[in-house]
């Protein structure tokens, strides 16, 4: 199971604990979160379903490259961390 987790700074604008899922994309991942916390859909993705200019997210501590589709590759005891960018 992948190990989401989400910063404090984001949980304060909608609920969000740590999660575990499973999925083999970050596009997977976070579908199966949505599934459980359906709230954070608008937050943390955009109307064309990519990550907001406002988030951050990170698979084993490297920051992902596919902020459209999501398609990163995530390994099965991977940690995702997804963060409020801030400026």
């Amino acid at each position: 199971m992948v190990r989401v987790r989400f910063t404090a700074n984001l949980a304060r604008h909608v609920p969000a604990g740590d999660l575990e899922v499973a999925g083999a994309t970050v596009r997977e991942v976070f579908e199966h979160i949505f599934a459980q916390r359906p709230q954070l859909r608008s937050y943390l993705l955009d109307d064309q379903g990519g990550l907001r200019h406002h988030v951050c997210c990170f698979v084993a501590g490297t920051q992902i490259t596919d902020r459209r589709r999501l398609s990163d590759a995530v390994g099965p005891d991977d940690t995702i961390d997804v963060i409020q960018a801030l400026s």
